[in-house]
């Protein structure tokens, strides 16, 4: 079984997700987690999952060093000594610091016991978020009590493979950026998107922002020195307005098309699921863009399963493509990707 983390406030969605990608899949929910399912990873897109854990597997330990143990027994001999390795562990349970310190302290003996046993895959062991490469695998713990838990071992090249899937950042979850300087808050979800696709607006670049207005989303751009050619009916904040680097057009979104393929599309227009779908199919058809990141927004919940055309239909047209509920999203989606 294959467990699927996600939100509490998400966790419907996400079955209902699972059900309608693989019908006959048995799932069971668990409590304070997500959804434990049965099913072929290859190809599986899942918007609400948060986090997944490759054939995960309860298991009881006692205590610091059992638990140490456990981690030991699920990587020596199945990662490759010098080939790089992740341990992502964390506590999901209690309140306060009390299963933080714990899992400190199980890293601590884990290291220890790899200094006495397992030399090389202590040196093999890297701390890092960065998205991951074929040679890279995971370990993946989570504590659920102090003794309890969930453990999941994934091989290279899978975490790389499954990149959609399987994120690089422990529990699937990404700091929100801060800069109190941006127009809105909504800049979150830009920076969080290029995070996990572990790639970004650079200077030089050109980025089109459809629905640009107020501008948090060529605010970002145009502070790392790219060009923006911003569409909107309305005119960004002041400041945008007067940089060289923006050039604002007023203009309909959804019926804007650049002269020429530019670097990034990125739209977080507010606008019915359906259109900003076909608005992303459309670009990407016409290879309009070479990476974009585009918001889904709903009003309600049962449009979700519009979600499925944009995972049957941008996927072949796409190099990667992600469709995932950011830590940044309120009730929406954000598709991003490269071409």
């Amino acid at each position: 079984m294959h467990l699927f983390l996600a939100e509490p406030d998400t966790s419907p969605f996400l079955a209902d997700e699972l059900r309608r990608a693989a019908p006959d899949a048995a799932q069971r929910e668990i409590e304070g987690l997500g959804i434990a399912a049965d099913l072929k990873l290859e190809g599986l897109l899942l918007a609400f999952a948060r986090q997944t854990l490759p054939d995960a597997v309860e298991i009881h330990a006692a205590s610091i060093n059992a638990w140490a143990d456990r981690i030991i027994e699920a990587t020596a001999g199945i990662f490759p000594d010098d080939q790089p390795w992740r341990l992502h562990l964390w506590p999901q349970y209690g309140e306060g610091k009390a299963g933080q310190h714990r899992c400190e302290l199980i890293h601590a003996s884990l290291v220890e016991r790899l200094k006495k046993r397992r030399r090389k895959l202590l040196r093999s062991l890297v701390e890092s978020d960065a998205v991951f490469d074929a040679q890279t695998s995971l370990l993946q713990c989570i504590l659920t009590s102090p003794e309890t838990g969930w453990i999941s071992t994934s091989l290279a090249p899978q975490p790389a493979a499954l990149r959609s899937l399987i994120s690089s950042f422990p529990r699937g979850e990404v700091p929100l950026a801060d800069d109190k300087s941006a127009p809105s808050r909504a800049f979150t979800k830009l920076v969080e998107s290029e995070q996990r696709l572990g790639r970004q607006i650079e200077r030089g670049q050109t980025c089109v922002d459809l629905g640009a207005s107020p501008g948090s989303w060529s605010y970002v751009p145009i502070q790392r020195g790219a060009n923006v050619i911003a569409i909107d009916r309305s005119e960004l904040r002041e400041d945008l307005m007067r940089n060289p680097r923006l050039h604002f057009q007023v203009a309909d979104a959804f019926k804007y098309k650049p002269p020429q393929t530019v670097d990034w599309l990125v739209c977080d227009v507010i606008a019915a699921p359906q259109r900003s779908i076909d608005l992303l199919l459309e670009w990407l058809r016409e290879k309009r863009m070479r990476n974009f990141i585009v918001t889904i927004k709903f009003k309600g919940h049962d449009e979700y399963p519009l979600l499925d055309i944009l995972k049957r239909e941008a996927t072949p047209l796409c190099a990667e493509f992600h469709l995932t509920r950011l830590c940044a999203n309120k009730n929406e989606v954000c598709a991003f990707g490269v071409v």
